[in-house]
């Protein structure tokens, strides 16, 4: 990926594989609204050309999904970047944070095996907040509560696994205070958000 905080010459254009569920599939924003799709037309900014992302996401997965289409799908152990965003449907269907703690360091594990085997290639981004949206205001302190909860273990994973580790929480906190950030459906980021996210990772990385 990124070592040294210069483009890497490449011959050819690079492989990503976004994880997720979504939030990464982009719920009730255009394709090319994904934050996924808009992190490789940043990067190119940056010189580094990558393919269209491969995503392997859908609405309402839990971890226990994501890991059993990962395993369906059989994805190819080549990916130059790989990027895991997975939990809120395990804390929005009042799932155990114990079990979603093996469950997702089972799934990162799987992700740094996607990449070559190398952690460096692999980033993790943070369960955003749905309470800062028109859906989920009513139960915000709760809903707050249990992603921070949720986020902590996420962080502490990827901290011991040593892959970098994207916070993109606060971002998705701007939601009742600018509306432009709340995709129609009243719950889901719009792509203003989601190219909020793609600049902060981008970012991290350089």
């Amino acid at each position: 990926m990124v070592a040294s905080g210069q483009a890497i010459p490449q011959n050819e254009p690079l492989k990503y594989l976004a994880l997720g569920d979504s939030y990464t599939i982009g719920e009730s924003v255009a394709e090319h609204q994904r934050w996924p799709v808009q992190l490789v037309a940043a990067l190119a900014s940056k010189g580094l050309q990558y393919f269209q992302p491969t995503i392997i996401a859908a609405t309402g997965w839990r971890t226990d999904d994501l890991k059993n289409a990962v395993e369906s799908a059989k994805p190819s152990k080549n990916f130059d970047l790989v990027s895991l965003l997975i939990g809120v449907n395990n804390q929005y269907q009042g799932k155990s944070p114990t079990e979603y703690a093996v469950e997702f360091e089972e799934l990162l594990e799987v992700a740094i095996q996607l990449a070559h085997h190398e952690k460096s290639k692999v980033i993790v981004l943070s369960i955003p907040d749905y309470g800062f949206t028109p859906f989920g205001k009513i139960g915000q302190d709760k809903i707050s509560w249990e992603i921070d909860h949720f986020n902590a273990i996420n962080r502490s994973i990827s901290e011991k696994k040593e892959v970098k580790y994207v916070d993109i929480t606060d971002i998705s906190r701007m939601g009742l205070s600018d509306t432009e950030l709340v995709a129609d459906d009243g719950l889901h980021p719009s792509g203003k958000m989601y190219g909020l996210w793609a600049a902060r990772i981008v970012k991290e990385l350089f």
